[in-house]
């Protein structure tokens, strides 16, 4: 355990942080999770709806830093395609 005043704060603010960014991505994959199930199951209209709600999870993730913008871009573009294909 560090005995310095600003390196307990520093592991504080850091377990406060890793929280907030497990529980980010935990929503974000469950959020294209069950875009995905929609599209496995043929539903194009739930399908639509929960690639807009998936878009902006990775959105948001990446505006916070949580994951990289071109991460972010490149699942965006996958999951669109899979839309797509449905048509």
């Amino acid at each position: 355990m560090a005995n310095i005043k600003s390196s307990i704060k520093r592991i504080r603010v850091t377990e406060t942080k890793t929280l907030r960014n497990k529980m980010v991505k935990s929503a974000l994959k469950t959020s294209i999770k069950k875009y995905e199930a929609a599209v496995a199951e043929g539903n194009k209209e739930n399908a639509a709806v929960l690639f807009t709600a998936a878009t902006k999870s990775l959105d948001m993730a990446a505006s916070k830093g949580i994951i990289h913008k071109n991460m972010a871009s490149r699942k965006k573009s996958r999951l669109a395609a899979k839309l797509n294909a449905m048509a």
